[in-house]
């Protein structure tokens, strides 16, 4: 059995974890790693350990939904506990780098008054030293800016903290990725190996190109104790074909949330993967079975979990030509440099896109559009819109841009023109700006200035001010995390009374009202341009 040839099946999900903790991209750049070991992990597992039924509770309510709390139903603590303690443990220089930062920061802001920084290199906390430049902006107020190379050459960034965890779907449901860790349990499999391990484009590959089974083990480090667990991940069987698309014009698939496939004969264009898994009695969708065997293009929008997974972006690597992502700003904490983290998970070909500059792709062109929101007024570089014309369609892939400047767009429309097909994110009440970036801050936030400081999409009447301003043809609402194979990641449980239903709701009626293509996208969706 450990020559023959065997598929990976599709119904076998591969969660990527740094230390336990399902992987994104703020755990993958050292500096909001750090941070969020200190400020998040930990502060949720020791809440757990003292108070579980607490927890239990609150994963229950409706409205704590995506809140802090670890869904183990209040049992095991213990396992809990060790965790703590191994995490106290082996990433104390974590935990005092994230400490370092906040003195750092109280430092400048006690010191810094507008004179020259160069005596406050000295005072900064050695951990720090030779890994941050100390500046100020154009009124004198003092900030740091972290040397992202040399972060990733330090002790800060340990890829032997990586793992991937193999198990069989049979439902949905997952536990919410950033509050609860995925801890040893029956039917999951953990592969210790890091994320640019090339092993994981030969298993993940697997799913469609047969593969010896012995010749994977071996690379993949599994041992006799596992090998039974792992081979039952695999089949003989080989799966339905997926041609690449042949027509002569344009085919838009729909895979959910925000992911995107734009065809034409010559060129295939993803954007934002979050791919599903294929498993009996799961509802209609698209699948990894259901993409090209290349996949030419990989457009990122921003930096949010549910917009870059690395679930899905590690599985797609052995078939990803090129990615583009977002520029950043450039050494801000809360603006990880998106190219950095995927090349240190082993994409070779990452391209950073800025606002109005373009890339030419076969038989057209992708040109970036600002992308102003849902970053609660944080100054993050990295988000941006896509424009792609192909074959003489013009398609605007807005992701959650929230129109909070109208007069952005006319000077936009001014530069490109008008949009034929728009989709649009109208999460239009979002979470509050702690649920994402709370672990950076190194002081307590206001609860209001919090709670006015949304990470939302566009409403009705900015959303309808886009459709006018580019004159759009079709309108498509999209990554409104509805999908239930999301939950994990979004957390949303909409009533048809929820703004953004009730905003999406009467955008798609308006557009129809005008003769527009207009419908709010859910599962699965297939469209053809000629």
């Amino acid at each position: 059995m450990s020559q023959q040839n065997v598929y990976l099946r599709q119904d076998v999900k591969a969660e990527p974890l740094y230390s336990r903790w399902y992987a994104w991209t703020h755990l993958i750049a050292p500096a909001t790693a750090a941070m969020n070991v200190a400020n998040s992990h930990l502060k949720i597992m020791k809440s757990y350990v003292a108070a579980p039924q607490m927890h239990a509770s609150a994963v229950k309510n409706p409205k704590l939904l995506g809140g802090p709390f670890i869904d183990y139903e209040g049992g095991r603590v213990e396992e809990i506990r060790s965790l703590v303690t191994k995490v106290e443990r082996e990433q104390s220089h974590m935990l005092a780098f994230a400490d370092s930062v906040r003195g750092l920061d109280a430092m400048l802001r006690s010191e810094a008054k507008g004179f020259s920084l160069e005596p406050l290199y000295l005072k900064t906390p050695e951990s720090l030293r030779g890994l941050v430049e100390l500046v100020y902006d154009l009124n004198n107020q003092p900030a740091i800016r972290f040397i992202e190379g040399l972060l990733y050459k330090s002790r800060y960034y340990d890829p032997t903290l990586q793992s991937v965890s193999l198990s069989a779907v049979s439902k949905d449901y997952r536990p919410f990725a950033l509050s609860t860790p995925r801890l040893p349990s029956e039917g999951v499999l953990q592969l210790d190996v890091p994320f640019a391990s090339e092993a994981l484009d030969e298993l993940f590959s697997a799913r469609q190109t047969p593969r010896p089974l012995g010749e994977l083990k071996e690379r993949l480090g599994v041992g006799p104790q596992q090998a039974e667990a792992f081979s039952s991940f695999f089949t003989p069987e080989p799966p339905p074909a997926a041609p690449r698309y042949d027509g002569p014009g344009v085919r838009v698939r729909y895979f959910g949330h925000a992911c995107i496939l734009v065809e034409t004969k010559e060129v295939s264009v993803l954007v934002d993967p979050a791919i599903s898994y294929a498993y009996a009695g799961g509802s209609r969708r698209y699948t990894y079975l259901d993409l090209p065997e290349v996949v030419d293009y990989v457009l990122i929008t921003h930096g949010h979990t549910d917009h870059i997974m690395l679930e899905s972006l590690l599985q797609l690597r052995h078939k990803a030509r090129r990615v583009i992502v977002p520029r950043n700003r450039g050494g801000c904490l809360e603006d990880p440099s998106l190219k950095l983290v995927l090349k240190h998970v082993g994409f070779g070909d990452v391209t950073e896109l800025t606002e109005l500059e373009t890339v030419g792709v076969p038989g057209g062109e992708i040109t970036g559009v600002p992308f102003l929101g849902e970053h609660g007024d944080l100054n993050v570089g990295s988000k941006i819109a896509h424009l792609l014309r192909l074959k003489g369609h013009t398609f605007l892939l807005a992701a959650d841009s929230n129109n909070i400047e109208p007069k952005l767009y006319d000077r936009v429309f001014e530069a490109v023109g008008e949009v034929e097909v728009l989709f649009l994110g109208m999460e239009c009440d979002g979470a509050p700006l702690s649920w994402v970036y709370g672990p950076l801050m190194t002081q307590p936030l206001d609860r209001r200035m919090d709670q006015s400081r949304r990470l939302s999409g566009s409403d009705y009447e900015r959303g309808i001010g886009l459709v006018d301003r580019f004159n759009c043809k079709e309108v498509y609402v999209y990554a409104m995390g509805q999908e239930p194979w999301l939950n994990y990641v979004m957390c949303t449980r909409y009533t048809p009374e929820s703004n953004p239903i009730v905003a999406s709701d009467r955008i798609v009626a308006e557009c129809a009202g005008r003769g527009l293509g207009a419908e709010r996208l859910y599962g699965h969706k297939e469209l053809f341009y000629e």
